[in-house]
């Protein structure tokens, strides 16, 4: 069901971190099981739902100097797979402590359990096809044959309320078919048979069996095998830089065109960012994709229930890709590892999980004067980006930054949708036939980014910007006339917004201490691309254990620790927990140290053109500065050193692709 990457030996002799946020390494990660085991907390039935670096706190960053110590924790979460008991812990990995533990409160409302396991996909799948009820389902619609190679597909269960399911570690399974041991099984769904299992007792709670709709008989392979020769119009394209990049690695530390950054992973975040500077002004102190809900818009039985948190379930970054030259990244690429724990809490390399480049990017700046004289300068941008496959769907989350000063943020949906079978050439209000019998239903892919911003300083305001008609008469005689309306929105209640493209709508985060040099403050624009919220009725379950997707917008004043929209433990969780929590005390935000919440996304109607696999669809924001610099910071960039003179500004193209200036 998901990805899964071999356990990697490793010394944990020499523990070094020259920076409080370099990634964790395999050194750190074994050393912090080895504390744990030692404390008596790794016993046969322990496992790591979740491992992740406890990261230092903003005090501790502003006490620590290059060279000097600083404590390098983990924050853990256990399971007792024979019990369900879970417990958070601390690791100093510096001291070699564990410095605090708490249990989870799983078992008493709102519950929520911790992440799952690699493992429990496989034992759910062996729990679902060993059970009678099961068996007999496939029975009953002649599907006996293809048990053997059934393949039953565990998913979080969402909240449904249900009495015996309620505070306890369920799964749901469903079934689809493989005729062979290549075959796609995403084509062949067994409509209406679901198996409810409790991970903990590793039993079946039920089994539903809903109807008889045929098996999709169509297969659904995309390998070059089955769909046939490769075309040979396409001719190649080569990128070169044969001077190199132009960007500096230095352990965490990537420079490139006056931006400057962190560059961080984990198990749940995947990428994250920390200290993002631009000519030596910071900018962002943190930011990552921490979250993201996938809510489907079928009444099925089988899909009702569906709301998957990709980080918050199944750990975006411990199913992140092994990246690979020529395939996922093209040029001259820069890679670093990843260390995520496995189950049973050793160290996981994946290797060239993060890839970083430049590309070029069209025009940067153009003009032909009175004269004819053209003078052009072609654009680029620097990549940062990695990819996670969660099941049937892959996800690439990019962050360019451009010369320009700006910051433009990128999820990238592919894979295999999700399909239902049903009555060939029958309409469904809730899918779409993408194949014969082959449906895919409605449904959303909805990100959360997080961004502490830091403009010119950690003293931030927020102004919520609007474009605004100006009514006919005597301050706007001839009707053409329209300004701008600024709205400061002083506390966490007042900054939880809704994007409006017809008035233009954009966010600015101002520095409540720096102007620039015609006296305004220095700022960044977040600006939002059209985006629905949340589809889902405001009383349902979703919308209260997703309730960050309800807003595009939501604001709060800093405080360590509250990383998490759908908080820590959205599985099986009723609702509430994250930014509703957050924000319950609704805090000033008026000049201090302030978090944006960005909600951007996917509302799918899926085609027939997304099978046997999804085209890259694309979703995301811009971070741009507005008034941050006195002037276009890109007025020194070169010609480009493909350019060539000619005699009239004719000769150029203007395009995208045109390397000429005049």
């Amino acid at each position: 069901m998901m990805s899964h990457h071999a356990p990697q030996p490793v010394s944990i002799e020499k523990i070094a971190a020259p920076h409080p946020h370099d990634p964790l390494t395999g050194a750190e990660i074994a050393a912090a099981r080895a504390v744990l085991d030692a404390a008596g907390l790794m016993t046969e039935t322990t496992r790591v739902p979740m491992l992740l670096p406890d990261e230092p706190r903003k005090d501790e960053l502003a006490a620590w100097t290059p060279g000097s110590p600083i404590d390098r924790r983990v924050d853990v979460t256990l399971l007792d797979i024979a019990t369900g008991v879970a417990t958070e812990a601390i690791v100093s990995i510096t001291r070699g402590e564990v410095l605090h533990t708490q249990r989870v409160p799983n078992d008493a409302p709102p519950y929520g359990q911790p992440q799952y396991l690699f493992e429990e996909y496989e034992r759910a799948e062996a729990i679902a096809k060993a059970s009678p009820q099961w068996q007999a389902a496939m029975k009953r619609r002649g599907l006996e044959e293809h048990m053997a190679l059934a393949f039953c597909g565990p998913l979080a269960p969402g909240y449904t309320g249900r009495a015996d399911e309620v505070g306890r570690r369920v799964i749901r399974s469903l079934t689809f078919l493989k005729y062979d041991e290549q075959d796609s099984p995403w084509a062949h769904p067994v409509e209406g048979l679901i198996v409810h299992i409790d991970l903990t007792a590793n039993s079946v709670i039920r089994v539903e069996d809903h109807g008889d709709v045929p098996v999709p008989a169509g297969h659904g392979n995309y390998y070059p095998e089955v769909q046939g020769e490769a075309r040979t119009s396409l001719k190649p394209i080569e990128i070169t830089q044969p001077e190199g990049p132009s960007f500096a690695v230095t352990g965490s530390l990537v420079e490139w065109e006056g931006w400057s950054m962190r560059v961080d992973f984990n198990a749940r975040e995947g990428l994250v960012l920390h200290d993002v500077t631009f000519q030596g002004r910071s900018v962002l102190s943190r930011a990552s994709v921490p979250e993201m809900v996938v809510p489907y818009g079928d009444t099925a039985p089988g899909r009702f229930w569906i709301s998957y948190f990709d980080a918050g379930e199944y750990l975006l970054g411990k199913n992140a890709n092994h990246l690979e030259l020529g395939c996922d990244c093209l040029g001259v690429i820069r890679y670093l590892d990843g260390y995520v724990a496995d189950d049973h809490g050793h160290p996981v390399r994946i290797p060239n999980v993060i890839c970083m480049h430049e590309e070029d990017y069209g025009i940067l700046w153009k003009h032909t004067d009175l004269a004819g004289r053209s003078d052009v300068r072609r654009s680029r941008r620097f990549v940062v980006s990695y990819f996670s496959t969660i099941g049937n769907y892959d996800y690439g989350f990019y962050w360019n930054f451009g010369l320009d000063g700006s910051i433009e943020v990128v999820a990238k949906a592919t894979g295999i949708v999700f399909a239902s079978a049903g009555e060939p050439g029958v309409r469904q209000r809730h899918a779409t036939e993408l194949a014969p019998g082959v449906f895919a239903p409605v449904h959303q892919h909805l990100f959360c980014a997080r961004l502490d911003v830091a403009i010119d300083g950690e003293d931030n305001r927020l102004v919520e910007i609007d474009a605004q008609r100006v009514p006919m008469g005597p301050e706007n005689p001839f009707g053409n006339a329209f300004t701008w309306s600024e709205t400061t929105l002083h506390t966490e209640n007042e900054a939880q917004r809704e994007a409006d493209s017809s008035v233009a709508r954009v966010w600015e985060v101002q520095s409540a201490s720096h102007t620039n040099h015609v006296g305004r403050p220095t700022a960044y624009h977040l600006v939002p691309q059209p985006t629905a919220l949340l589809m889902a009725d405001p009383q349902s379950s979703v919308a209260a254990r997703a309730a960050f997707a309800t807003k595009h917008l939501w604001a709060t004043r800093f405080e360590a620790g509250q990383i998490w929209p759908a908080g820590r433990y959205p599985n099986a969780h009723q609702g509430g927990a994250g930014l509703p929590e957050y924000t319950a005390a609704d805090r000033d935000i008026d000049g201090q140290d302030i978090v944006l919440w960005h909600t951007f996304g996917l509302t799918h109607f899926p085609r027939p053109e997304d099978w046997p696999i999804m085209p890259v669809d694309y979703a995301g924001f811009w971070f741009k500065p507005a008034g941050f610099l006195d002037q276009n910071p890109a007025m020194d960039v070169p010609e480009a050193s493909q350019a060539h003179r000619g005699t009239t500004a004719s000769v150029c193209c203007g395009g995208d692709t045109c390397t000429c200036a005049h």
